[in-house]
């Protein structure tokens, strides 16, 4: 059953989306862009400049790194190449990774491999003389927990680059919607890297915007970094371009006290996290139709 006052949550999603950056209710700070090829400049910018910074300090930069947004990774590619800025004292955890109904990593090439993605689009386009060594790439699998947790725990990371879901989950760190087994939020905070099921709500979303609707393609498990991990950093940069099924979890997240309902609004605990949305994520159906009345809300 949701916590989310119904009253509440429609009064959040009528604000025009012109209104939302700098709104005086604001939980977490909002950067609005115009489009996918802005919003992609606007993240690539953020890594490279933390690279580059790094680099002219002599210092590595560790950095949880997501399979998506895909409008970012020709933005990065370029703006490497170009300014020829080497990767070679990046470390790079990647957030998650999809696994079939036994836990096992996908085939090379389902369109859920992230790993297979990552390569071909975070990796491949960057000169060998430029690139993050193979070392230095770090891919969540399930027989390498404890190895992972070990690199993490060595030194600070700098930062997490990443979206969010149709529930605000980052990474995999998903609303609980077992019947006989809900968390609390201290839970969610200190979750770590780990092996789960996904949510019904989840498979249902990925297969309506990847397959069609075909459910049964997508995969049924996953393993994610925690939310313990992925804001025990410097700094947190979340963007989404997506669209509708992201909208509300963007308003609960903008405007909502914490909630496990929604691990997005964990992020307004973080001293340095943004929020970084599309024109078209950002907008919503109940802002733009004034004219809708709702039973039981006292807008």
């Amino acid at each position: 059953m949701s916590d989310i006052n119904k009253t509440d949550l429609y009064n959040w999603c009528k604000i025009p989306v012109n209104e939302l950056e700098g709104h005086p209710d604001l939980k977490i700070p909002f950067c609005l862009t115009k489009d996918s090829d802005e919003m992609g400049e606007v993240m690539a910018r953020d890594l490279v400049a933390d690279i580059k910074f790094a680099n002219a300090d002599g210092k590595s930069l560790r950095a949880i790194v997501p399979c998506g947004p895909k409008c970012w990774y020709a933005p990065f590619t370029r703006m490497v190449n170009e300014e020829k800025v080497s990767l070679g004292n990046l470390t790079v955890f990647h957030m998650d990774e999809c696994l079939d109904w036994e836990g096992n990593l996908l085939a090379k090439n389902d369109p859920y491999n992230f790993r297979t993605f990552m390569e071909q689009h975070f990796y491949g386009g960057i000169p060998a003389d430029l690139a993050v060594p193979e070392k230095q790439r770090i891919f969540p699998e399930p027989n390498r927990i404890e190895e992972i947790k070990q690199k993490i725990a060595e030194a600070p990371i700098d930062i997490t680059l990443g979206g969010w879901g149709q529930d605000g989950h980052i990474a995999y760190n998903q609303a609980r919607r077992h019947p006989f087994c809900q968390i609390s939020v201290e839970e969610l905070r200190n979750s770590e890297l780990r092996v789960q099921e996904n949510n019904p709500d989840t498979v249902i979303a990925l297969g309506q915007r990847s397959f069609g609707a075909a459910y049964q393609f997508v995969p049924p498990m996953s393993i994610t970094l925690g939310i313990k991990e992925c804001l025990s950093v410097k700094k947190v940069r979340l963007y989404s371009d997506t669209g509708s099924w992201k909208q509300t979890a963007l308003r609960v997240g903008l405007f909502s006290d914490i909630t496990a309902e929604y691990p997005l609004t964990l992020l307004q605990e973080h001293p340095d996290a943004r929020l970084t949305a599309t024109v078209d994520t950002a907008s919503h159906p109940i802002s733009e139709n004034p004219e809708w009345e709702f039973k039981g809300i006292n807008a």
